[in-house]
């Protein structure tokens, strides 16, 4: 089978496992809220994320009050994520530099993005993916792992599989791709003992039972 075939095969599977409804994993209502959340989110679990930001988000209720917060304070209130002193540096600020650059506004340019203090290519598709619904493909651990060994991509770098998955996924599945794969990387394919017997792609698998 060739990969276009079998790509197209694994992408009606995941469509019928999952749905295609857009669907995002960490709690946000608005386009800073979700930005700090996924800065917290590296090295870090949604799950984590969402419990932190429950309380964090009442206490800093605008990109102003987080640029304006202490960095010992901030620390204390994200602890639990992990990385707390590059995390709480790195908000204060992005959010100085969204206050004072961008008029208080997240931008929905990728090069804008990535210009802000702790957001690299990953934290920014998330961003025009689930914000402004621009076709972007996030690439975070599972992406990297399954989309390797579904054997869609032979790349390793981040943003080389980013630039090949672009290529062999259409627009329309480029921010499901991470959603669908996250959810099978947590529930199936995971990293430690894969369920490789239950799995619905495993006949599209070059990497079963490996």
């Amino acid at each position: 089978m060739k990969l276009k075939e079998r790509t197209d095969k694994i992408l009606c599977q995941l469509d019928e496992e999952y749905g295609t409804d857009p669907l995002c994993y960490l709690d946000h209502e608005n386009a800073w809220q979700l930005l700090i959340a996924t800065i917290l989110s590296a090295q870090c679990t949604d799950a984590r994320v969402n419990i932190v930001t429950k309380d964090l988000f009442k206490k800093y209720p605008s990109i102003d009050s987080f640029a304006q917060a202490s960095l010992t304070e901030l620390e204390k209130d994200i602890k639990s994520t992990g990385f707390y002193h590059n995390k709480a540096k790195n908000i204060i600020a992005c959010c100085q530099m969204l206050r004072d650059e961008y008029n208080g506004e997240v931008p929905e340019d990728i090069n804008k993005l990535i210009r802000l203090p702790g957001v690299g290519r990953k934290t920014a598709n998330v961003i025009r993916g689930n914000v402004y619904g621009i076709p972007s493909i996030v690439v975070d651990t599972h992406v990297k792992r399954i989309s390797y060994k579904l054997g869609i991509t032979k790349e390793t770098d981040p943003e080389k599989i980013e630039y090949d998955l672009m290529k062999k996924l259409p627009r329309d599945h480029w921010i499901l791709w991470n959603m669908h794969i996250i959810t099978l990387g947590r529930t199936i394919c995971k990293a430690v003992n894969p369920d490789c017997e239950h799995c619905f792609l495993q006949e599209y698998c070059p990497s079963k039972n490996k």
